[in-house]
């Protein structure tokens, strides 16, 4: 039996391999069968009946994105009038039970069920008649679900439970009272989610959303006794665009400062410098413990999510997480410090407002044992998206804005901090420093490659100063919990493992500009964002940490050396054990 097949799908004739979907096969032929609840690799259930198809000889209706094309000559017609009517049908009657402020809903103008109402020519009162009414989940600091907006599409459940193995939501009950909830009808901060936020970002409607702090920080703006300080991650370089539409993975930094300014901001700052400075105080601690004993392998720690995923569910294992903040709250602890100082303002004075393409940071913020200066490293944290609807709201035309720089001195940073964005990121700053300190020389080339991509679990070796040093390189919090039970189950041996709980990183942030399952279907957001990430690092002057200057002198001055008593104080933290429930 041949592994190909020829089908016909809209009389056109196409060879396909013998069970591809009617979904794949039509794309191959130029065809957008639509979707709701179908997300490659991550969803392919047939529930919503959006992608029905006629099959010729078939009685009913099948779900394109399920359906495998096993025989020779299937016939497939896509767009007949059966399959319009029943599509429409089908959005008519979601729409009778679905909350319709789609006037002042987050997602108007970028709602997947807004569209295709749209397309079909919906009556959105056709079926009209009783509704459900669900109360609003608002418990965590970071998310917001609002269940009279949700579709029942499941991909939320999908994303949490097959990408991030967290598995705190899911369908219950059945019938016309189905909805998506967590276990004994908790709100979410009481169950272990940990706030990574891939739920908002597959999500087709407003039903999730992260938890807005744009009038908090307009106000903060306003507040003439206040200094506000404001920094950027470096994945929101490479994200922020999409919102004002440029192609995906274009990188705005000049426009994005020159925005930034203009909201009124007293100092537009760049966190890559803190990641740089994360790379020399975590550098410094896999040093000491590689050559005196300690803790291995050691974990990075500067994704939120993943800190509580571990403080959930591997509390046995957190004596091997790097002790540093992040670089989000590093940040703020030198912005009421070590520039209050420099500039005789107090920390009271100041107000931090981070931009991050994380929804985890907004939890971060107010984590015990991060107020280096006595009051909170960070005040606000908005994400890329809130950002964008923060320069919309203000007038500010971000396409025709000239390019500006970061503020000094903590808007320097190097090629090694930016890359942080992306899944490697964080390891390979980590060995360009790393090596180069142990073995007291320039490296032949800053790049280790090995660590770059997509892949969920990467493994690498790297010599330094003789020595093996194994790593690996994890993104997704299902793809961590595997690699976990083999440490703990001493089946995998590393020195250092980088852990992103987003797939690809950060620039794949529950934070970033969400785009429809099409566009997430048919390319990867991921690497775009990563492309460009990684171009800027090779065309930047300073490409290691260790060369930075600013960094350079925040120790001569300031924290004395990377591990010494004051930077501990100030820039490393402790965790603690959550209940699992």
């Amino acid at each position: 039996m041949s592994d190909f097949i020829k089908v016909k799908i809209d009389n056109q004739e196409i060879e396909v391999e013998r069970g591809t979907t009617i979904l794949d096969a039509a794309k191959a032929a130029g065809i957008r069968i639509p979707t709701l609840c179908y997300l490659k690799d991550i969803n392919a259930i047939g529930a919503c009946r959006i992608c029905v198809v006629e099959v010729k000889g078939a009685r009913s209706l099948v779900a394109a994105c399920v359906y495998p094309l096993e025989r020779e000559g299937t016939e497939v017609v896509t767009n007949s009038k059966r399959v319009t009517e029943s599509r429409r049908k089908t959005l008519e009657l979601i729409l009778s039970d679905h909350e319709q402020n789609c006037l002042s809903c987050i997602r108007n103008g970028n709602c997947e069920l807004q569209k295709l109402s749209y397309e079909y020519g919906c009556d959105s009162k056709k079926f009209e008649g009783e509704r459900t009414n669900y109360e609003i989940d608002a418990t965590t600091p970071y998310l917001i679900r609002d269940n009279n907006k949700c579709i029942l599409c499941r991909r939320c459940v999908a994303v949490c439970n097959s990408v991030q193995g967290v598995s705190v939501i899911g369908a219950s009950e059945r019938g016309f009272h189905t909805h998506i909830g967590s276990p004994f009808e908790m709100g979410l901060a009481d169950t272990p989610c940990v706030g990574c936020g891939q739920c908002i970002a597959v999500c087709p409607t407003g039903a999730l959303r992260e938890k807005e702090e744009i009038d908090e920080v307009s106000e903060a703006l306003a507040d003439e006794r206040k200094y506000v300080i404001v920094g950027t991650a470096p994945a929101v370089r490479v994200g922020l665009g999409e919102e004002f539409g440029y192609p995906v993975g274009t990188n705005v930094e000049g426009k994005m400062v020159t925005a930034l300014r203009r909201l009124g901001f007293n100092n537009v700052f760049d966190v890559d410098f803190a990641a740089d400075l994360t790379v020399m105080e975590e550098g410094t601690e896999f040093i000491d413990r590689l050559n005196n004993g300690g803790k291995l392998p050691m974990f990075t720690s500067c994704s939120p999510a993943w800190i509580k995923f571990m403080e959930h569910n591997y509390p046995d294992m957190l004596e091997n997480l790097s002790t540093c903040k992040s670089p989000q709250q590093m940040f703020g602890a030198m912005c009421k410090t070590y520039y209050a100082q420099k500039t005789g303002l107090t920390a009271s004075d100041i107000v931090v407002v981070t931009v991050m393409p994380c929804v985890a940071k907004k939890f971060e913020k107010g984590r015990e044992f991060q107020n280096a200066s006595g009051m909170p490293d960070i005040d606000y944290v908005l994400t890329t998206r809130e950002l964008a609807r923060l320069i919309k709201r203000k007038g500010i035309m971000f396409e025709s804005l000239p390019d500006e720089k970061f503020d000094t001195p903590l808007g320097i940073s190097t090629g090694a901090g930016l890359i942080f964005g992306a899944s490697g990121g964080v390891m390979e700053a980590a060995l360009r420093t790393v090596k180069e300190v142990l073995e007291n020389k320039p490296a032949k080339s800053p790049d280790f490659t090995e660590v770059r991509g997509m892949k969920g679990i990467k493994e690498a070796a790297a010599d330094v100063a003789g020595k093996q040093v194994r790593v690996a390189v994890v993104s997704g919090l299902a793809n961590a919990r595997k690699l976990l039970e083999k440490i703990r189950a001493g089946e995998s041996n590393y020195h250092f493992v980088e852990v992103m709980s987003c797939p690809g990183g950060c620039v794949n942030g529950g934070g970033q500009p969400i785009h429809d399952a099409f566009t997430r279907n048919n390319s990867d957001i991921r690497e775009m964002r990563a492309k460009a990430v990684y171009d800027a690092d090779a065309k930047a002057t300073l490409r290691k940490s260790h060369e930075n200057p600013a960094v350079k002198e925040l120790y001569d001055t300031f924290l004395e050396k990377p591990g010494s008593h004051k930077a501990h104080e100030l820039l490393h933290t402790r965790y603690i054990k959550r209940n699992n429930y």
